[in-house]
């Protein structure tokens, strides 16, 4: 099968698409024919050495990439009770659901015709949403509700403001924190307004035009995909007792943007140590409570997903540069070549 690996760290040029072995369910794995899988940050950092303490220093002990995917069961293992072949699912790919910390998010190698997984970290597909929509969610879909839920609080006719509305966690947190009821104000530039608005938001803000810490307004919770104002900004628009969620950081040079993000955090758990207002920064955990939660937010309409373009599998590192442009609506998708649906593939080279 074909599948992209990479040996060696560095930009997404290391990528290549290789003839692989096809993999083998384990007891309780399901070996899945991938029709669809996403791009998230976690791959942008796993190629140029991020997580060098789990991988391995000198080059990645693991050579795949995706975690995201959906696609129809080729074969069940044995010890596998809740799907069967031909079934259509949708979830992710970990090397271990049962692993702490940054290192439960292994993965398996969702970029590929063909991928394992376990049977816990999967559901079965809406059948009104695409293969690529669904394989869109997972992994931004439990950092949206995990830190608007768990994190903020979130509750019925709060005030939340979402910094950076149009990307891929985005857009989701917009919409589940209106499933909650909750008073949702975007934060997008320009040429994003309407999408924010058309996908819920009750307002929007064009950062380009106005800086939303000055503007007046305040918060019971601020959930913050970017993580590009300082504590003390952030602290303006809170309410006394508001929460604040850190779940991204600023674009541009990966270890630059680090340096800013552990920064502004470290100011913000400074100062939430003399305040009433808490500041947190949060991992996403796999859950699948929270996966069939997101499966029938989608078959309800109340979620859907924006995706701004779809690749093929051989134009992953593609994809990977366009993602780490920072300019993306939604979330860029993996299409399978041979199984393109009618979301087409629109590449920018």
């Amino acid at each position: 099968m074909k599948a992209i690996v990479y040996h060696h760290y560095g930009t997404p040029d290391v990528l290549k698409c290789e003839e692989i072995e096809k993999p083998t369910p384990g007891d309780n794995q399901l070996l899945i024919r991938v029709r669809a899988a996403s791009v998230n940050p976690l791959e942008c950092g796993m190629i140029r050495g991020a997580a060098r303490f789990v991988n391995g220093l000198r080059k990645p002990r693991v050579t795949r990439l995706g975690v995201d995917v959906a696609g129809e069961i080729e074969e069940v293992g044995r010890n596998v009770t809740q799907f069967q072949s031909g079934d259509a699912v949708f979830g992710i790919c970990i090397r271990n659901p049962h692993a702490s910390g940054v290192g439960i998010w292994s993965c398996q190698g969702a970029f590929a015709e063909f991928v394992c997984a376990h049977e816990s970290t999967l559901v079965k597909k809406p059948d009104n949403v695409a293969f690529e929509q669904a394989a869109s969610v997972p992994v931004a879909a439990f950092t949206a509700l995990q830190g608007l839920r768990d994190k903020g609080r979130i509750r019925f006719g709060q005030k939340v403001l979402i910094n950076g509305a149009s990307g891929g966690v985005g857009t989701l947190a917009v919409q589940i924190a209106k499933s909650f009821g909750a008073e949702v104000t975007g934060v997008c530039s320009t040429r994003n307004l309407e999408l924010v608005r058309s996908i819920g938001a009750d307002h929007v803000i064009d950062y380009t035009r106005e800086d939303f810490t000055k503007s007046g307004q305040r918060y019971d919770v601020v959930f913050d995909c970017i993580v590009n104002h300082s504590a003390l900004a952030i602290r303006r628009v809170m309410n006394l007792k508001g929460i604040y969620v850190a779940v991204g950081g600023p674009h541009g040079h990966w270890l630059g943007a680090m340096f800013r993000t552990l920064m502004a955090l470290f100011i913000a758990f400074v100062i939430s140590r003399f305040a009433s207002r808490k500041l947190i920064i949060f991992i996403a955990r796999p859950n699948r409570d929270d996966l069939n939660l997101i499966r029938e937010l989608m078959a309800t309409g109340k979620v859907t997903p924006v995706i701004d373009r779809c690749y093929g599998l051989t134009e992953v590192p593609q994809a990977i540069r366009y993602l780490e442009e920072g300019h993306a609506r939604g979330k860029v998708v993996i299409s399978m070549p041979q199984q393109r649906s009618d979301l087409q593939s629109t590449p920018r080279g």
